[in-house]
């Protein structure tokens, strides 16, 4: 399946995996030195962290991983409970489910770390066909550096389930799906099934995040596009949001938040984003509103989307021309600089907390204000122009 930008159509599990906590008490936390260790180092000064996880089924422990990196001082030790100076974003006691993470670089591993910084439980949705990979790599500790949380603890999953976002119940799925032997071995794995065993193994959820997306036919132009192309990246990413608010929000408990991730081509034309994608994006936009409107005087739910800048993931480079994308910004934004995953994360987490508790319905751009922009500055046309470069 051709996989776009906000995170592939990914959502699938089998049995349940879980990571044993390990903090490095006393230790400091290891950071990246770059833009996204900066991220992390303001989120850790705002939230305190879970000191325990339910666990379930077996129990992993991977090999350590060397982190070559600059060290800075945790926010805290390991269990201690001092009061957190500031605001704080404290999702202790919550439960997320992140529907579209099978791998560590894309926006759904970045807002499942964010959350889980902020105290949050965490459950994912992972796509059939690449869960095996996902749990392998979990359990052989590939993606150690990547779990590594601000108090020097590794992210916990608690469950991963099998998830795939285009069906809705097993009467939905044709038999060339039911047979294809990339599912074999996983059950349960519609939307309405996923949120049955999410309910019968906790009972409830406080955050629904939708990180996921599909066009099989991206890479064509809209005049070129199929109808069965166009009306399958709508199904995946956007009818799936639906989709999983609806079978989901029974579950969620009254003050709880939803979010999905949508990108800039919704309003503006971006050639080469094609296939039906940009008309996705702009239903996934006018359905948050409608939802919004919906869930929040049925079930006191708040729903909004985030529009992400470009991100290096494995599943955006299905549109062929991501690193094109990310120059255009770094040259055109107000904020000349690579957005990284950790900031749309945390931007997620806040979402998610009492501190947006009046904000639904909305769009949040997380992309370094290009959405602000009216032209490309740094055409040729505008050489003549004292254009403001970044000093720093």
């Amino acid at each position: 399946m051709a996989t776009t930008a906000s995170s592939l159509q990914i959502a699938t599990m089998k049995p349940c995996i879980s990571l044993s906590r390990r903090a490095f008490a006393a230790c400091p936390a290891i950071l990246p030195s770059n833009s996204k260790g900066a991220s992390w180092s303001k989120l850790s000064s705002a939230c305190q962290i879970s000191s325990s996880v339910q666990l379930f089924g077996r129990s992993f422990t991977s090999t350590p991983s060397k982190f070559d990196k600059a060290v800075t001082k945790a926010m805290a030790e390991a269990g201690e409970t001092k009061p957190v100076p500031g605001l704080p974003i404290d999702l202790k006691g919550k439960r997320a489910f992140i529907a579209g993470v099978a791998d560590d670089n894309g926006y759904g591993w970045a807002i499942a770390k964010s959350l889980a910084a902020a105290g949050a439980e965490i459950l994912v949705g992972t796509w059939v066909p690449a869960l095996n990979i996902f749990e392998s790599s979990l359990r052989r500790g590939k993606f150690d550096e990547s779990r590594l949380l601000p108090d020097g603890s590794l992210m916990e999953i608690t469950k991963i389930y099998p998830l795939d976002a285009v069906f809705d119940n097993m009467e939905d799925v044709p038999e060339d799906i039911k047979t294809n032997k990339r599912y074999a071995g996983s059950s349960n794995w519609t939307v309405q099934e996923v949120a049955e065993s999410v309910k019968k193994d906790f009972g409830s959820i406080d955050i629904l995040v939708h990180s996921l997306a599909n066009g099989p036919e991206v890479t064509k132009p809209l005049l070129e596009t199929s109808r069965k192309g166009y009306l399958a990246a709508l199904s995946a990413s956007s009818y799936s949001y639906i989709s999983l608010l609806k079978h989901f929000i029974p579950i969620i408990n009254p003050g709880g938040s939803s979010l999905s991730l949508t990108y800039i081509a919704s309003e503006k034309i971006i050639p080469g984003y094609g296939g039906g994608m940009s008309s996705a994006k702009a239903a996934l936009e006018s359905d948050t509103r409608v939802l919004a409107f919906e869930a929040g005087r049925k079930h006191r739910v708040r729903v909004n989307t985030i529009s992400a800048g470009p991100l290096r993931s494995r599943a955006a480079k299905a549109i062929g021309f991501i690193d094109m994308m990310i120059d255009y910004s770094s040259a055109n934004a107000p904020l000349q600089k690579e957005l990284s995953a950790d900031e749309v994360g945390n931007v997620a987490a806040f979402l998610a907390s009492p501190l947006a508790s009046a904000i639904t319905g909305s769009v949040i751009y997380v992309d370094n204000g290009l959405h602000a922009m009216g032209v490309g500055v740094d055409s040729p046309i505008f050489k003549d122009l004292d254009i403001p470069k970044d000093q720093h």
